[in-house]
């Protein structure tokens, strides 16, 4: 066993747990058991329950986002006190002045990107489960806490005739039109929700009470465009190679976080910028 399936190995375990005990409520509250819609019902459940949990760490990454936003003037004014001094001694000064600046704003760069960090693990753990799907039904056994029973219901589930554990890119059993046009449907789904989101966050980080200049640097705003190009791109390429199931998944997580982020935005402003 490799290091990564040793790491994920945990988040296997909490992933198909939460996918069953969902899927039992919903199957006990009278949903057909082996319908594809039940089990795409504890997936998008799945998202809710990791999403939500993560809301105390998005309230942070918006009092973070505020913190960056007062900074950005300090650490133009500090940038500009160190040009052209490249020494060891001042790049180290910078360093420790430039540190004492994030920390007085209660905030860091990587603020922005804790929860995707946090979910990543939860993606791979749920792209594994699923993606193992065929060969665990093939040799009769179980996955994290799914029975060997459960997995040959999950593989046997469709949803408008394309599997949940089918891909694009390796076909399937089930209607050959159905997975390729709900594949494409969730992958421009996905990834326009995540244009959008992208697009929000640097319209906000411009009109978030700083001039265009103060608002962010130049490798700040580089930073963004490669988010809101390259993501879409990424996301268009992976969805060949992700099962239906984690398609679902990864939509839904796009389209929360698009949700979110735009009911978020008067918070993340900061009261006291002009």
């Amino acid at each position: 066993m490799d290091v990564v399936t040793e790491i994920l190995l945990p988040f296997r375990w909490l992933v198909s747990a939460i996918m069953v005990g969902l899927h039992d409520g919903m199957s006990a509250l009278g949903m057909p058991a082996a319908s594809g819609w039940t089990w795409s019902l504890s997936i998008i459940g799945l998202v809710l329950v990791v999403r939500a949990a993560l809301i105390p760490v998005y309230l942070q990454q918006i009092k973070a986002q505020r913190g960056m936003r007062r900074l950005h003037p300090d650490l133009k004014e500090l940038q500009e006190k160190y040009t052209g001094r490249t020494d060891p001694l001042s790049r180290q000064a910078m360093a420790q002045e430039q540190m004492a600046l994030y920390k007085k704003h209660g905030t860091n760069p990587f603020s922005a990107c804790l929860p995707l960090l946090i979910q990543m693990p939860f993606f791979f753990a749920l792209f594994t489960v699923l993606s193992g799907m065929a060969a665990a039904a093939v040799r009769g056994e179980g996955i994290g806490a799914m029975s060997p029973g459960q997995v040959v219901q999950f593989e046997e589930a469709s949803v408008f005739g394309a599997p949940l554990s089918a891909s694009l890119l390796h076909g399937s059993t089930g209607n050959p039109v159905s997975v390729p046009v709900l594949t494409i449907l969730m992958i421009l789904a996905m990834t326009a929700a995540q244009f959008i989101t992208q697009k929000h966050i640097m319209a906000g980080a411009v009109s978030g009470g700083a001039q265009p200049d103060e608002a962010a640097s130049a490798q700040f705003r580089l930073q963004q465009k490669l988010v809101l190009y390259i993501l879409p791109v990424v996301f268009g390429v992976g969805g060949i190679i992700f099962p239906i199931g984690v398609l679902i998944y990864w939509t839904t997580t796009n389209l929360w976080t698009m949700v979110q982020q735009f009911v978020a935005e008067p918070f993340v402003r900061d009261p006291r910028a002009p």
